[in-house]
Order: structure tokens, then C-alpha cells, then sequence
């Protein structure tokens, strides 16, 4: 046999003449790295990843392995990972939603949720009704075997790992092969806890401080009064009216409001590289750090105002939206500065919080209030449009509450009409789910039993 037949051979199915059973003393290997692997702090795919392939080739006749992983984060409710021998491994991350469709309703994972089961192994045979629609698709791949599981993490928790096992070998898996998955299954579990945990001090505190302050936290400054003094373009943004809103709207409304608020105005400043460091009732607070010199200024006052322009653009396109539906405008202003500001843990000794405060923080959210004086959605203290360049309309001398000098503002001057073609409205999100998406909500929790919803 030459290279070429070998090789031939070596990607063909395993069929059960000629199968060993699987080798105890390899699985256990992937288990011990398994473990070695989490403790060293490696993130989910990582442990993931290299435990796919090593349990491939263990010698179990593994053709797909699909995990999900439910956990806690304010953003995502699990993530996904899909691998096959053919295609290696596919990630995804699952929002969190409300619903599931009907397709879902009649699928494996929902079957063991619904009746409380660890485990449910089918026989794919071609020709025979398949009990689950998903059965198809695995048909159509060439599967001949599946077992799928579920394992929460702990007794009450909303944490853990759902998935499924399938091959193409001819006769399917052996007594010792299913023996072999659960006895991984386990480990993989701990491995997949110890990752999550792992990483879940970082998913909230990058959420609820934003990345550079919670990666400061990380670092060690957990302590009141540590920080630093750092320079940096300032952006202060604020809601209008939102007292008669919210007395209007009632608090669900009001929170609704508020969101669709943020993700006009302040989404493009997280998207854009500003930190995001304060949500303040209907406003919030943003950086762009700059060192101390002219040419990082210059570049950070430009982001920001680039920023601010592109805010403006989606806020306008958010009360299209609104007046099309008969609902009024949400009015907004937006103060921009430059400045030296602390930043660092501030509070009492066991309730702190780390944000930006000094002169320069109170300065911006006083330009900010003057766009309910002046007719402009923007205003810029002189200094930062010194740095930042280009065209602006003076609107003259102000004295801004609790600062004893007073300070020349200035608004945006309009942009040329190419310009404002030119200008890139941001993207409106797609928030579709996909089938993976709405399979993985169904894990909410695997102790509580689901009642199918009538269509």
C-alpha cells in the first residue's frame, strides 16, 4: 500500500469489524489535560478545542461533537462549539433572548430537559422515521450513531454543558465506546466549570467597567484611592426629558427607552475604541486616552468628534424611526473637552467603583448642558478644538455652574453636503437568531422541567 492508499484508509469511517475497544489509559490522558489545561487559566475554545482533537484520536470513531456551554454573563447566555472530523471546529456565540420556536420544542436537547434525563442515545437508520428533525441532517452527514447529554454545573445553577456525540462508523458505537464518552463526559464538565469561572471575573467587570478599567481591576487596583492621572478627549452625553418619560412610559418603557437610547448614541463610541466609563442615569461618560502630547491629543480630540458626528447620525435615525411610528423625538446633547482627569477606585471601603473624576469631568458635563441653551446637538470647550481642527462656529463666553472662569464654546460647523453623503450612518444590528442561537436557550436550567409552549 502507498502513501496515497494509506492515507485513503486512515480518513475512512471505523467500522466495528476489527474495533478494539477504546483504550482507558488514553482517555484518561485527554482527562489530566483536560484538567492541566483549565488550571492554567486557558479560556473556553482553547480547552475545547484541544480536547476535540485529542479524544478524535483516542481512537473513538467521533465524526461531530457539538457543546454547548450555558454561563453567566450579562451579554451572552452560552457559547457554542460544532466540531467535525471533516471540518475542524466552528465557534459561536449565543445572545440572550426571550423564546424559542417550534423547531427547538422538538429536538433531543429539549426531550432531555423536558423529562429530566442525563442521556438519550438513538440508532441513525437510514429508511426509518426520525424521531427528531435534527436526526435528518445527520443522516444526510453520513451519522449512524448519536448519544446526546446534559450536565449542569451545580444543583440550582442555570450554568452548564449540553451536547452530543455521532458517528459515521458502520455498526455505530460499542458498549465500551459509550462507556468511554461518559466516563470523558465528566471531566470535560469540571474543565469547562473551572474555564467558565475562570473567565467570568473578566466578563463582568469589562461589561460593568468597560475593557481598560476592568482590565486595571484585574491587574491589582482593587484597593480605595488606587489610580492614576491620565490625559485624555472627554465625552459627556445626556438624554433630554427623561423625567416626563419615564413618568409617561412607567419603568419597563422607561428602560426600553433608555436602551434604545444608549445603543444609538453611546454604541458607536464603544465601537469606535472610547471607553465607556460611567452610564449616569440617562447619560454616560467616555475617554479617548491620549499621552501628553500634541500629536495623541490632536488624534483623540479627532476620534471623539468623529465619534460625536457619527452618535448624531444614528440618534437622527432612531427618531426617524420614531416618528414614523408616531412616538416623538428623544432629545439628547453631547459636551466634548480635554483634560487631565484621576482615574482609579473611589467609595467606601467595601462599595467602590473606579471612574475618571477631577475639574476636567466636571467641566464636560457643563459643556454638555448647554446644548439646552444653544441650538446644537454638540459643544466643545476652545481647548478642544484647538486640538481637534477643522471648522467651528463660535457661540461665545460662558459661565459654567462651579467654575469660576469663564470659558469661550464652541458648536460643529455643518457638514458640506458631499461630507454629510459620505458620512458612514452606523449599521443597524441584525438580532436574528440563529438555530444554534435558539437551541442553546432552552438551557436555561436543567434541573426545572420545560412545558411545551401551544403554537
Amino acid at each position: 500500500m502507498n502513501i496515497a492508499e494509506t492515507a485513503e484508509a486512515a480518513s475512512r469511517p471505523v467500522t466495528r469489524m476489527g474495533r478494539g475497544e477504546p483504550s482507558l489509559t488514553l482517555i484518561d490522558r485527554v482527562a489530566d489535560w483536560l484538567i492541566a489545561t483549565a488550571l492554567s487559566g486557558a479560556d473556553l475554545e482553547t480547552v475545547v478545542r484541544g480536547f476535540c482533537y485529542r479524544l478524535a484520536a483516542t481512537g473513538l470513531p467521533l465524526a461531530r461533537i457539538h457543546l454547548s456551554f450555558s454561563m453567566l454573563h450579562p451579554l451572552y447566555r452560552a457559547m457554542g462549539f460544532t466540531w467535525r472530523r471533516t471540518e475542524g471546529l466552528q465557534v459561536e456565540g449565543y445572545r440572550h433572548t426571550e423564546g424559542v420556536s417550534d423547531v427547538f420544542l422538538r429536538s433531543p436537547y429539549f426531550h432531555l430537559l423536558n423529562n429530566q434525563l442525563d442521556h438519550l442515545r438513538r440508532r441513525l437508520l437510514p429508511g426509518e422515521p426520525s424521531e427528531f428533525p435534527i436526526f435528518d441532517d445527520l443522516k444526510k452527514e453520513g451519522m449512524t450513531d448519536y448519544l446526546a447529554f446534559v450536565s449542569g454545573f451545580a444543583g440550582e445553577s442555570t450554568q452548564g454543558i449540553m451536547g452530543s456525540w455521532s458517528t459515521d462508523s458502520e455498526h455505530g458505537y460499542t458498549d465500551g465506546e459509550i462507556a468511554a464518552l461518559l466516563r470523558i463526559q465528566s471531566h470535560l464538565a469540571v474543565a469547562a466549570r473551572m474555564a467558565v469561572l475562570g473567565h467570568l471575573a473578566e466578563n463582568m467587570l469589562t461589561t460593568y467597567l468597560g475593557g481598560d478599567a476592568g482590565r486595571r481591576v484585574l491587574s491589582g487596583q482593587i484597593r480605595r484611592g488606587d489610580g492614576e492621572t491620565i490625559r485624555a478627549a472627554l465625552v459627556m452625553a445626556d438624554m433630554r426629558r427623561s423625567t416626563v418619560i419615564a413618568e409617561q412610559l412607567g419603568r419597563q418603557g422607561y428602560i426600553e427607552i433608555l436602551n434604545q437610547f444608549f445603543d444609538a448614541i453611546a454604541g458607536p463610541f464603544a465601537e469606535s475604541g472610547g471607553e465607556i466609563l460611567n452610564f449616569l442615569g440617562d447619560g454616560f461618560l467616555a475617554v479617548f486616552p491620549c499621552a501628553r502630547h500634541r500629536a495623541q491629543s490632536e488624534a483623540a480630540c479627532r476620534s471623539s468628534l468623529a465619534t460625536a458626528r457619527a452618535a448624531v447620525s444614528r440618534m437622527g435615525l432612531l427618531n426617524l424611526q420614531r416618528r414614523q411610528n408616531n412616538l416623538e423625538d428623544i432629545g439628547f446633547g453631547i459636551g466634548l473637552h480635554v483634560g487631565n482627569v484621576m482615574f482609579g477606585n473611589v467609595g467606601l471601603r467595601d462599595r467602590l467603583t473606579f471612574s475618571a473624576f477631577g475639574a476636567a469631568v466636571n467641566e464636560v458635563q457643563r459643556l454638555e448642558s448647554l446644548t439646552k441653551k444653544h441650538p446644537t446637538a454638540i459643544v466643545a470647550s476652545e481647548g478642544f478644538t484647538e486640538y481637534c481642527g477643522g471648522e467651528w462656529t463660535k457661540l461665545g463666553r460662558e459661565k459654567l455652574q462651579g467654575i469660576e472662569e469663564e470659558m469661550t464654546v464652541y458648536a460643529p460647523a455643518p457638514l458640506k453636503e458631499e461630507e454629510a453623503l459620505a458620512a458612514e450612518l452606523p449599521r443597524q444590528l441584525d438580532h436574528t437568531l440563529t438555530d444554534a442561537e435558539q437551541l442553546v436557550l432552552l438551557h436555561r436550567d436543567a434541573r426545572k422541567p420545560l412545558q411545551k409552549k401551544s403554537a
